[in-house]
């Protein structure tokens, strides 16, 4: 998180943030009213959220990420009780501090969203387009489909960036899958490179994924 400097009037001031999302997709934070970041958002709540993959092996230009844009504001006490199970769903360990004096919660209030989807791949997202998206069908389940793929199906995935992106490669990893597609990190002879591979449909189940890229290989190696 990055808030403006209290010290350093004018000043964008990074630091650490672990966080969990409302029903609305809003930022939770539990913070430490010792912490430096806490003392810059009383005295202005402007700060934005950047927010990256949790492993970024190889080139981390390559990944997705985004900056939430916003105003973080402090959580009325009407709604503590919620955000604080919301919360401890996410970071367990924090119910060791939850309930300290000197800690609360505060919530990000976004204005705007710029989003990097890799390379070439930019732009912003309105505050509103966002509050009304939905969930990736596929991101509880992304992980499992991720280690799966990477451990059992190398040469396929070898396979799908030869037919689909005409890029001869020597090693493959899925970095990334959601409902319309995956990204595959190759190894080819001209260096790593990066591909998006469209599913031929939406996806929406972790079998349906299973059923989309045994399809996919099928008509490949046909």
């Amino acid at each position: 998180m990055s808030t403006l400097s209290c010290k350093h009037p004018g000043f964008p001031f990074g630091s650490l943030m672990p966080f969990a999302l409302d029903l609305a997709g809003r930022p939770l934070f539990l913070i430490s009213n010792m912490a430096m970041h806490t003392q810059n958002l009383k005295s202005d709540p402007r700060c934005s959220l950047f927010i990256g993959p949790a492993n970024s092996d190889g080139d981390p230009l390559g990944t997705a990420r985004a900056t939430l844009v916003g105003v973080a504001e402090s959580v009325s006490a009407s709604d503590s009780a919620s955000i604080r199970e919301i919360y401890l769903a996410r970071h367990g360990n924090s119910r060791y501090w939850v309930d300290f004096a000197d800690f609360s919660f505060f919530r990000l209030q976004p204005v705007d969203l710029y989003y990097v989807g890799g390379f070439g791949v930019m732009g912003w997202v309105g505050a509103r387009d966002y509050e009304d998206a939905a969930p990736d069908p596929l991101a509880q389940a992304a992980a499992g489909i991720l280690t799966h793929m990477n451990a059992d199906h190398v040469d396929s995935m070898i396979l799908l960036a030869r037919f689909h992106a005409g890029l001869e490669a020597t090693e493959a990893t899925m970095t990334s899958v959601d409902r319309l597609g995956f990204t595959l990190r190759l190894k080819t002879h001209e260096g790593m490179k990066a591909v998006r591979i469209n599913f031929p449909q939406e996806i929406d189940t972790p079998m349906k994924t299973r059923t989309a890229l045994v399809e996919m290989v099928r008509k490949a190696r046909q």
